[in-house]
Order: C-alpha cells, then structure tokens, then sequence
C-alpha cells in the first residue's frame, strides 16, 4: 500500500493503482472518454490529464500509476481549458447531429460536451467521407461519429480475439474499420455486439427493428406474439430508473400487452426445453458414446459463428439444441397456432433479446424455419425495447404486475438462470443427474460454476462417475479450453472435460451486445444476483419438473430427441467455407 494526496486529501491505495482509481477511491470524478473497465487504458483522449507537483508535464489519469507521496492536482482553471479545447477538436471532426442520434442522451461524448459547457463550434467542421456499413443487418457502423477512443479495436482484438475492427492510417486519416476496408459481413465479425455495448458514441449501434415492430403491431391481420430472454428483465431497468439487477419480468408482461402485443411468451420456457433435450443428448454421450465427449453448449449464436468461422474440426462435439427463442418461435407457429386454432402464417413472432447476434442467428439455416414459416419473425434487443416503451407513453413505473401466458409462459428456475455465465450448465446438470440416477441432487447450486472468471472448470460425481465440466465467457477466453481439448484428442488421451459451456459475451447474456450502456463487473453481478434470485423463488427449479412443458412433450412432442423434437428444436453447423451468404 502507498499514500499520496489527490486535491489535498489522502488517499491509501495498493502499488500499481492508477491515479483514476485512486481519485475514485476518494469521490473525485476525473472526466474521460476513450477509458473503461473492462479494457486496459489506452490514453488516447487525453481528457484525464492532471497535474502533479514536481513534475513538468501533464499526467494522464487513466494509465498512470499513482507513487507514494504524490501530491496530484486532478481540477484548476489550465486543467479545465484544456480539456475544454479537446473535446472541441473532437467535435470539430463529428457531425453534428445529436438529436438524431440512437445515441441521444446516452452518448459519452455529449454529456462531455454539456458538462463543460461548449454551446458553439470552435474549430472548423472537417467531417470525414466515410461510408455507412449495415451489412451484417446485426449491427450499424457510422464512422462519421468515430473518435478513435480505440474501445472498439480493444474490445474485437483483446477481450473477443475477433479481430474484425483495427486502426487504418495515421493523423487526420486515420479511422477503424476491418482491415482492406472490407465491409463488417466480410470481415471476420461474430455480430456478438461487444464493440456496440462498449463505443461511446453512436458510431457503432444496433440494427434498429423497432420499425418493422410497430408496423406489425398495427396489422390487424397479424397475431402478434412476443418472448423475453432472461437477462433483459434484470436489465432493462437501468434505462427506466430501477437499481442495476431488478426483476422486471411481471412488469414487462404488462407492458407488452399495453404495446399491443396479443400474446405474451416467455423465453425461459424455450430455455427448460433447451435443458430437457440438451441433458437428454448429454446422458447418451456420457453413457453410451463417450467418443463424442466433450458436449458443447450452442445456444449462443456470435460463439457457434465463431466456431464454424475458427473451429469448425469440434462441430461433431456441438449440441444439436437451438437456442431457446427459436424453439418458442417454432412452437408458437405449431403447437400453439393448433391448439389455438390460429394460420401460423399470420403469427407474428418478436423476441426481445440482451443480443445482437440473435438478429442473425433468425435466418442463418432452413432449421430455424421449421414451422414451414420463418420462426421468429423479428429479433430485437434490450435497448430497442425501451426506446419502444418510451415511444408509446406506458407509465411503466405505475403498470400493475401481470402474468405470461401459459401455454408457453410456464418456467422454472433453471430456465431463469440461463442469463448468466456457467448458467446453462448448471440448469443442464440439474437435469442430467436426475436422468442417470433418478434422483434429486442435495444442493442443486453449483458454485465452482459461478462467478466472472474468464475460465471455470468443476468436478460433478454423479452415480459413482466423475462428470468433467467448464465454463468459458467472452470469445477470448475460449482458446484455452478448446485447446486443452484438442490437445487430448491429439495425444488419444481421453477429454479433458466432458461438459462445456460457451458464452461469447462477459459475465453471459447479462452482458450482451445489446444491454444497457455502461456495463462494467458491478453492474454485471447485479443482473447476475437477479437472476439467481429469481431461480430460488421458483417453487419448481428442475427444468424437466416443468407442467406445461411436461404437457408439451405429452400432447406433441413425444421424447426428447425424437423425430418431432429433432425436427422443430435441433440444427446443424457448417464451415465458414460452405456459408451462402
């Protein structure tokens, strides 16, 4: 530990600690731009310069270790002003147009601007000719609106290992866009919308489908239906007002029908038949072909496009399982549309996802048109649903709590839980144990799965055997664990793991690409202890314990992994070599 003083006051912090956490420490808010959390400090902005007595020159907060007895000055008049000339600079290169911005009120760059108090351009407008890219129809590039800050390139090249986004050229040309100004579809991209959650400004955002929403809510000839994943309920209350993790799912219900919508589904529910087939597929593996160890989890859609793009030799090892919105889409034009005698071709499916790859995932294979229709209509994401609410005038505070329908609304609390890291595979184990042993486990709450390490592994004894696991978050921290695996295979060594569990974004879907900004480690632990919360309110916490589901599988379905099931909830994979695009 060390001591220094920031503006006269004393601060105690561990050696190694910058002068922008310290600052932190003791309540003083240094202004910044192209710093966060998650990402190491690039010192690009050069708006969190300060001033320390004895030196010469201007220190930049964000990545300069604060030393012992270092007497920092972080605000006075000069410290102000120039600051104040910088964010002018940058703004002389921006276009101008914040109120028709998706970014309104949400940009980094504007609060600045507002906070010192610049009202007139300074400098001379130079703004770059650039094109607009929307190609991947998942995510929407307006380079004009860049300011080199570098999170992007941060976020694609170090935490994802995509490398889809770099810096082109020097000086007054420089910009970030993929490498041969290829456009983003062409580029490596996995849609995962980590560059979207992390940019300050709105030069990277999500494609906006609310237009093609409130036109289908309006056609009398449409049913309207509509799903929530798990994570949106724990997030999307950070844009209406309630503290980080509140469960919204009862509230969200009744907004929905407010919206218009004509039924309200549950994404959780698609998730307990995720865990129902996907556990089924686990227990013959692990009982009766265990050459086909380890089982990879698939619900993700930005990992599997990762992985036919990177890794297509462990595609044999993928779970055949859809991700669990398009099972309730395919349900809800089959099995709901006969029982409630409606024309699946007039079904209108909407899920509202924490993701930008799912925009994706609804067209990539004829499997996610197994209805004989396109089985989810319209994917859109957290952030879209709350501009929507705000659009209609819905006092969401004051709205009664209401319930989903229940045909396909019924969850349980392992569905729930899918939201966050190391979720699906405790649900899946839940299952997995009571289909080998018949019984219940004592603790149903795996902890060696939980938590924000990048990677976690477990050992799970179930009926005299050792069941292997781990758990990868964020598409960088995936290299190790398949590597481990293709090691063994190489040497004839039996897997490492016989269970793996992938999630392309931090923390899990409670960190999407299409959240809430401003995500860091806090908030994500948040939305984490929601979810949990909400698994161990459930009366009923085992996926296949589920009535409406055991009703589905009774009246339609048949068993798990058979010829109808095979049909409506499993898919294939291929290599990025053998896409049509």
């Amino acid at each position: 530990m060390i001591t220094a003083r920031i503006n006269g006051i004393t601060v105690k912090v561990p050696v190694g600690t910058t002068i922008l956490e310290a600052a932190k420490r003791v309540q003083i808010k240094i202004p910044t731009l192209c710093a966060h959390p998650d990402l190491p400090a690039r010192a690009s902005c050069g708006i969190c310069i300060v001033k320390a007595k004895g030196i010469n020159k201007m220190l930049r907060a964000c990545c300069t270790p604060i030393e012992k007895d270092m007497d920092i000055i972080t605000h006075d008049a000069e410290i102000v002003e120039i600051r104040r000339t910088v964010i002018e600079l940058i703004l002389s290169k921006h276009p101008n147009e914040c109120l028709t911005c998706t970014r309104n009120h949400t940009c980094e760059l504007q609060q600045l601007a507002a906070d010192f108090g610049i009202l007139r351009e300074s400098f001379p407008q130079i703004e770059p000719k650039v094109p607009y890219d929307d190609s991947t129809g998942a995510i929407a590039v307006d380079r004009r609106k860049c300011i080199l800050c570098g999170r992007c390139v941060d976020v694609c090249q170090v935490m994802q290992n995509v490398w889809a986004l770099s810096f082109l050229d020097r000086g007054i040309d420089a910009r970030v866009a993929p490498a041969g100004e290829i456009t983003l579809e062409e580029s490596p991209c996995i849609r995962c919308g980590q560059c979207s959650a992390h940019c300050p400004t709105g030069a990277i955002v999500e494609h906006d489908d609310t237009p093609k929403v409130w036109a289908a809510l309006q056609n009398p000839e449409l049913h309207c239906v509509v799903q929530i994943a798990p994570a949106v309920r724990v997030a999307i209350g950070d844009i209406l007002g309630y503290p980080p993790g509140t469960n919204l799912t009862r509230k969200l219900y009744a907004a929905f029908r407010r919206l218009g919508f004509d039924s309200v589904f549950d994404t959780n529910f698609g998730a307990d038949v995720t865990i129902v087939e996907e556990g089924t597929e686990f227990v013959h593996r692990f009982t009766k072909a265990p050459e086909q160890l380890p089982l990879i989890t698939s619900c993700c859609p930005a990992w599997v496009d990762f992985m036919e793009k990177y890794h297509h030799d462990v595609v044999p090892h993928f779970s055949s399982c859809k991700s669990p919105h398009q099972i309730v889409g395919a349900l809800a034009k089959t099995f709901y549309a006969k029982k409630r005698r409606h024309d699946p071709e007039n079904i209108f499916v909407v899920s509202i996802m924490p993701c930008t790859a799912k925009k994706y995932e609804i067209t990539r294979s004829k499997e996610m048109y197994a209805s004989g229709y396109k089985d989810v209509d319209i994917v859109i994401t957290t952030r879209e649903l709350a501009r929507m609410i705000k659009q209609s005038g819905i006092d969401f505070n004051s709205l009664v709590d209401e319930d989903a329908d229940s045909i396909l609304g019924e969850y349980t609390g392992a569905a729930t839980i899918f939201g966050v890291t190391g979720g699906v595979m405790e649900a899946a184990l839940r299952t997995a144990y009571y289909a080998i042993t018949g019984g219940k486990l004592a603790n149903i709450e795996f902890e060696n799965v939980r938590g924000f390490d990048g990677v976690k592994e477990g050992a799970i004894p179930i009926h005299g055997k050792t069941v292997k696991v781990a758990v990868a978050h964020g598409i960088g921290n995936v290299e190790y664990v398949l590597n481990r695996v293709v090691e063994a295979k190489r040497k004839g060594e039996e897997p490492p793991y016989h269970f793996i569990e992938v999630m392309a974004c931090p923390g899990g879907c409670i960190g999407g690409g299409g959240q809430p900004y401003g995500v860091t480690n806090q908030i994500r632990a948040a939305r984490a202890a929601g979810l949990y919360s909400d698994d161990r309110d459930c009366a009923i916490r085992y996926s296949h314990e589920n009535p409406s589901l055991k009703a589905l599988y009774d009246e339609y379905i048949g068993k798990p992994l058979g010829e109808r099931a095979h049909h409506l909830f499993h898919t294939g994979y291929t290599t990025y070599s053998e896409y049509k695009r």
